[in-house]
């Protein structure tokens, strides 16, 4: 059966949803170029992850 309309008030309903609030993305440093990623995914400045080269960087290609 639907609950009445104005059963909890207001203020004892938001009370409720306090802990409902977003979090920022956890981020940890790249150890090859120390920029900001977040974990478990390849680095976007230097196209590194866990240590290996996945993407070529348009770095290296432009110095050529």
């Amino acid at each position: 059966m639907a609950v009445p309309f104005r059963k909890v008030s207001k203020t004892r309903g938001r009370k409720r949803r306090t802990h409902y609030k977003i979090s920022e993305n956890g981020t940890v440093k790249c150890p090859k170029c120390g920029a900001e990623i977040r974990p478990h995914r390849v680095c976007t400045e230097c196209g590194t992850y866990k240590g290996k080269e996945v993407i070529k960087s348009t770095e290296e290609t432009t110095e050529e």
